[in-house]
């Protein structure tokens, strides 16, 4: 009994400080199994503010809309190598109710006996290695209300077994349970036309949310090389979005519909001195496109980033990106980034505030259409990190999949305390 009580002890302290908002850490040297012999807890906290120049193309949208969000990760350690990692997070946003959620982006339980480890939980996995966008990473679905570049992930139910050996790294997915999309409300910015009324959402299996999904992955390196082979079969986390429905107040609406789909994917990412060549490919099958129909197609992003170190004789660096991206559906593709054009200059400046700089312009290769950004952050002192984001939609043609968005461009100011 006393050591079971030792055992919560261990994890009920450290989540009282976590409430507290006081950063934790603790190492324990004990040979008592039950006990951890390292706790830590880390996170932020942040404020934004985003600034729309322009009124919104639909009624009820603001100019103007700040949120504030949290973000903690407690990591807890025993002697037999097993750790737990929760990682919850919470946004409140005072323009999009939808904006305003929660999530536990991790609560995954690792055990590492040897060269393999198993992992069950709510989990985080990315796959690629491609900047202009993410190609084939499948496994979690995309948090899309935190921001139009699809970085952040809900977490997965999952249980990972993964082995290593010389030959290199096999992963096995077994995802029991489906999570779904949100979608911007009614007063956010960056939606559609058209509402999506999740409560009307339809499933190619029966099961629907509990259809068993599956995933295995090989990756190794040889020589300057990085290479990936996947194969994932399960539910799309990527909604089409074809079909026309009432909401339960006559509103039309979109309803979203997830397939079954077979994706079979590379990634590949070659070293050569100050040269990095990219690549992500893959082939999906099951999945409809713009027009409801189902089609089977391929996708690929490829390019390059080079690196000019210390220029100027400062500690400067600086990278040249450029990626060309292709789907062939084209105009009947679910994907705004279907014949497009990517470049990128990217700063690191390796002073001691962390000043850090990302520009790029994305020019559709068919039409006008074209998309600038620039991300860009540096710390003040310790603990705070100063973010600045600028989106701006460009000669954006009427008919484009991202016609909706044409008078979102949007300033983003951020300040994060991290702890």
């Amino acid at each position: 009994m006393a050591k079971r009580f030792s055992f919560l002890r261990g994890i009920l302290a450290p989540l009282l400080l976590l409430v507290s908002g006081n950063s934790y850490c603790f190492a324990d040297n004990s040979e008592t199994p039950y006990l951890p012999k390292f706790q830590e807890i880390r996170g932020y906290a942040v404020m934004d503010s985003r600034l729309f120049p322009e009124e919104g193309v639909f009624p009820g949208q603001s100019r103007h809309q700040v949120s504030a969000a949290v973000e903690s990760e407690y990591y807890i350690e025993w002697p037999d190598y097993t750790s737990l990692t929760i990682t919850p997070f919470v946004r409140v946003d005072a323009a999009d109710s939808r904006r305003t959620h929660a999530d536990l982006r991790e609560f995954l339980l690792r055990i590492v006996p040897g060269n393999w480890m198993i992992s069950s939980g709510l989990g985080k996995v990315f796959w690629g290695v491609t900047e202009s966008k993410h190609l084939v990473d499948v496994i979690n679905q995309t948090d899309v209300i935190e921001g139009p570049a699809g970085e952040d992930k809900f977490g997965q139910p999952m249980v990972n077994l993964s082995v290593t050996n010389d030959w290199g790294f096999v992963d096995i997915f077994i995802m029991p349970y489906f999570r779904e999309r949100i979608f911007t409300s009614r007063t956010g910015r960056l939606r559609g036309s058209l509402l999506v009324d999740a409560g009307q959402t339809r499933f190619d299996s029966g099961a629907e949310r509990w259809h068993p999904d599956f995933a295995v992955r090989y990756s190794n390196s040889f020589g300057n090389w990085d290479a990936g082979v996947s194969h994932f079969y399960g539910t799309n986390r990527e909604p089409t979005l074809s079909k026309l429905g009432f909401s339960t107040d006559g509103t039309l609406v979109l309803i979203p519909e997830y397939e079954l789909i077979n994706q079979s994917s590379v990634d590949l990412q070659h070293t050569s001195g100050a040269w990095l060549w990219k690549l992500e490919s893959l082939f999906r099958q099951g999945q409809k496109n713009e027009l409801g129909t189902e089609q089977n197609f391929y996708s690929f992003v490829g390019g390059f980033e080079y690196n000019f170190f210390g220029v100027f004789d400062t500690n400067a660096d600086v990278g040249l990106l450029a990626e060309y991206m292709r789907d062939s559906r084209l105009n009947k593709s679910t994907d705004a980034l279907q014949h497009d054009m990517f470049f990128g200059f990217r700063l690191a400046l390796n002073d001691e505030p962390d000043t850090q700089a990302l520009a790029g312009l994305i020019q559709d290769l068919h039409e006008s259409t074209r998309q600038f950004f620039v991300e860009a952050s540096r710390r003040i002192g310790d603990n705070i990190r100063a973010s600045l984001e600028l989106q701006i939609f460009s000669s954006i043609e009427r008919g484009d999949i991202l016609s909706d968005l044409r008078e979102d461009d949007f300033l983003g100011v951020e300040f994060a305390y991290y702890y």
